[in-house]
């Protein structure tokens, strides 16, 4: 799926601390999350359903992914 990233808005997680190591996230008309590098802005993004994200923020705020 591709979009036009020239005009949404992304944004980096308060929790980033201003840091340049992240990832920025866009909440794009049609039901579509984006998701690329904050180093690489004109690099790729990834695309996900909204159900997607919100299955993956969920089980990374239970712990699901975090290491033993």
């Amino acid at each position: 799926m591709s979009f036009d990233r020239s005009e949404t808005h992304w944004f980096k997680s308060s929790y980033s601390g201003g840091s340049q190591d992240c990832v920025e996230v866009a909440f794009i008309e049609g039901d579509v999350v984006g998701v690329r590098d904050s180093k690489d802005r004109s690099g790729p993004a990834l695309s996900f359903s909204s159900a997607a994200w919100d299955m993956f923020t969920l089980s990374a705020r239970s712990g699901r992914f975090d290491r033993p």
